[in-house]
């Protein structure tokens, strides 16, 4: 267990820096009093949301936590409840954070016209979200092994009071992972749906209707828009890649124990020192990873700042991977090199769990690549779209759909071959590992994530305060990044989600297959095929709900909107305020009231579906939803990150207020629940039902109506 007390070792450490760098960035001017005071209504209005959010939150976890303690077992209930704070907690202070950096990062861009000094503070409040990310999720996993380890003696399938076999530490776990998995689903569903009917009601009646430029303080919408940023953008995106940092390790450590408990019982060699090798080896994976990027993160602080965002940010990505496969790569030598390995299928012998992992690492830089050539002005596709909005708002939304359908293959193509390479070198440990390490320097990747929308909150209050173009020019810039590097985000989120739900399909065949059989799916099974054709419809189902969440909200919103600008008199000429808090409570309320729906159907439908039709239909369930998510999300992150670029570009050059502006306005509205709402939310989709269907196996397996009706 020395590995943990060293990983410890590294969460705490990045803990003390994040809470430096939130102290350095807090003693930060906020700038003038005006600056000053549209930064405290929208950090006011984030904190109301979150804070309703987790009261509802607070129930949900409650009574899953009673039906844990009560058909699994205490410890799984106990896991669970960690899982919530560890998720909960990050998710919360970073999003602190972005509400203090962005009016810190438009003063640094008003004092010094500087972009690599103002790049500097929008990365430093990022950093704040990635480095509580890594810590607090692999904290929470030190804890649930240090607490629970006396499970681990226990490797084989035992019955608890109710009689239902399950394997103690492996559900422990899973648990903990679904505790993570929940608050996720709430804060991305939930934060995405305010966020984007904000922004839809803000611009749709400001830019399009008012024909007003976007932030401008007259459109009552702006501050709600703001506050989205930071509940959706920034919360939403700490607690989805904690999550998948903690599926992705807790995948990896659950195969590798199923796989000694089937290869114990057929009498394959496996010693148990080796198994505790290697089902420490993910976490140690990722405790190197947060170290590398927490030496990165403290060093972009310290230099010189570039010119070039695109580039400094790449840089920190870049290095921050390969020093993570560095250490790594000691450690896999220094541990595994003198082991027997006995009959496991690992190819390239002790190095074979390490080069998995650098396949995860290579895919996850790959995928990022290729979702900047998609979504970035700086290239073609995107060009295509804001050339195409001179026919207008039509042709826009066809070209940007044709862009986030023509991205899916190549990412795809290089999602399978990593599947495909990492299963040739170590099995299906090795697909768990490839998870690993696209997420193991998660930290600077949600840093630089986390950065774009505090860059657009800045510009938001540059364009409410009034202040001059250079500043707006610096502010934009950065947000032009920014969408980029959420599309990046997303990529990496998607991917990571593939490999660990593959992982933790297998994770799950083992769970109710013989362990005497090897592990087999019969796709040919009608049963199981019937459960693939509903797992896609479910994707498309649970997608369109969230569409329709946000067209309420947004359609209340517009409706406010319309009507302060009709019946405020003084308003449109600037001569009073909106009444802005009007406007965050309907984005609170709508939020509020539409997530529940979406975050229950990834918990009810693979429980239900397997009581009503037992394990190979929700085998068949988890196949199918995967496949289908993995191309809705990658189509509507990119198409949403090239409609929005494709806006400022056309800003960029000049053309803002013209008709193709306008179009591309169209294109962005359109796009923006595809990025900010669905997409990412689809990752978490699969992976719930993943985590939920593991969990609830060990019950439905022996007790489901069709098996019952066929005895």
């Amino acid at each position: 267990m020395s590995v943990l007390i060293v990983v410890a070792i590294f969460a705490i450490s990045a803990i003390v820096i994040a809470f430096l760098t939130y102290m350095d960035v807090k003693f930060h001017p906020e700038g003038t009093e005006a600056m000053s005071e549209i930064a405290s209504a929208i950090r006011i209005g984030a904190n109301t949301f979150l804070v309703s959010e987790y009261k509802v939150l607070i129930v949900v976890v409650i009574i899953l936590a009673v039906i844990f303690g009560v058909f699994l077992s205490i410890p799984c209930a106990v896991a669970f409840i960690i899982g919530t704070i560890m998720s909960g907690a990050a998710g919360f202070f970073g999003m602190k954070m972005a509400t203090y950096a962005n009016v810190r990062v438009t003063d640094e861009a008003m004092e010094t016209k500087d972009i690599g000094k103002t790049l500097k503070v929008a990365l430093k409040g990022g950093s704040v979200m990635g480095l509580c990310m890594s810590s607090f999720a692999l904290i929470g996993l030190i804890i649930v092994f240090t607490v629970f380890k006396y499970q681990l003696s226990v490797m084989e399938a035992v019955p608890n009071w109710c009689g239902i076999e399950f394997v103690p530490f492996s559900m422990t776990l899973s648990s903990y992972a679904l505790g993570c998995s929940i608050i996720a689903m709430f804060n991305r569903v939930g934060g995405g749906i305010y966020t984007k009917a904000a922004d839809m009601g803000a611009d749709l009646v400001g830019k399009t209707e008012e024909n007003i430029p976007e932030d401008d303080p007259r459109n009552p919408a702006v501050i709600a828009d703001c506050v989205g940023d930071n509940v959706g953008d920034t919360a939403g995106l700490g607690s989805d890649l904690l999550e998948s940092y903690v599926g992705a390790i807790v995948s990896a450590i659950v195969i590798i124990i199923s796989i000694f408990i089937s290869y114990s019982a057929k009498n394959m060699a496996f010693s148990e020192e080796l198994l505790e090798k290697l089902y420490v080896y993910p976490i140690m994976f990722c405790g190197y990873g947060l170290f590398s990027c927490t030496m990165c993160l403290w060093y972009s602080f310290i230099k010189k700042p570039g010119e070039d965002p695109h580039k400094e940010l790449n840089m920190v990505t870049w290095i921050s991977a390969g020093l993570t496969g560095v250490f790594t790569l000691g450690w896999t030598i220094f541990k595994l090199m003198n082991m027997d390995f006995g009959d496991l299928p690992f190819k390239l012998g002790y190095m074979s769990p390490w080069v998995s992992s650098v396949v995860g690492i290579v895919c996850g830089i790959a995928i990022g690549r290729i979702s900047e050539f998609y979504t970035s002005y700086d290239y073609d596709p995107t060009k295509r779209i804001a050339l195409a909005s001179k026919e207008g708002p039509a042709i826009t939304i066809t070209q940007g759909l044709s862009v986030g359908m023509k991205s899916t293959l190549m990412e795809v193509v290089i999602l399978s071959l990593g599947v495909m390479f990492s299963y040739s070198v170590c099995g299906f440990f090795g697909v768990a590992m490839a998870a690993v390490g696209m997420l193991s320097f998660a930290a600077v990747t949600v840093s630089v994530d986390t950065y774009g929308p505090i860059s657009d909150n800045a510009g938001g209050i540059a364009e409410m305060t009034g202040l001059g173009e250079d500043v707006r020019e610096i502010t934009d810039k950065l947000d032009s990044v920014g969408n980029t590097t959420a599309a990046i985000g997303k990529g990496f989120a998607i991917g990571s989600a593939t490999f660990a739900a593959v992982s933790l399909m297998i994770s799950y065949l083992y769970s109710f297959t013989p362990v005497t059989v090897d592990v087999t799916l019969d796709l040919m099974n009608t049963t199981t095929l019937a459960g693939t054709l509903v797992g896609a419809a479910i994707a498309y189902y649970f997608s369109g709900l969230l569409i329709e969440a946000v067209s309420k909200s947004a359609q209340k919103m517009v409706d406010e909107v319309r009507r302060q600008f009709r019946e405020i008199a003084g308003l449109r000429e600037g001569m009073v305020k909106p009444d802005y808090k009007k406007c965050i409570g309907i984005a609170t309320k709508g939020a509020l009231a539409e997530m529940k729906l979406p975050a229950l159907i990834s918990i009810l439908v693979p429980v239900g579906c397997g009581f009503i039709f037992g394990p190979e239909f929700v085998a068949g369930i988890l196949i199918g939803s995967t496949i289908s998510a993995i191309m809705l999300a990658i189509f509507c992150g990119n198409s949403g990150g090239a409609w929005d670029n494709s806006k400022k570009y056309i800003e960029s050059i000049g053309r803002k207020g013209t008709s193709e502006h306008m179009a591309a306005v169209v294109g962005d509205t359109v796009g923006d629940p595809l990025k900010d709402t669905v997409g990412p939310s689809l990752d978490i989709l699969i992976k719930i039902m993943s985590t939920v269907s593991l969990i609830g196996v060990s019950v439905f397996k022996d007790f489901n109506l069709l098996s019952l009706f066929f005895k």
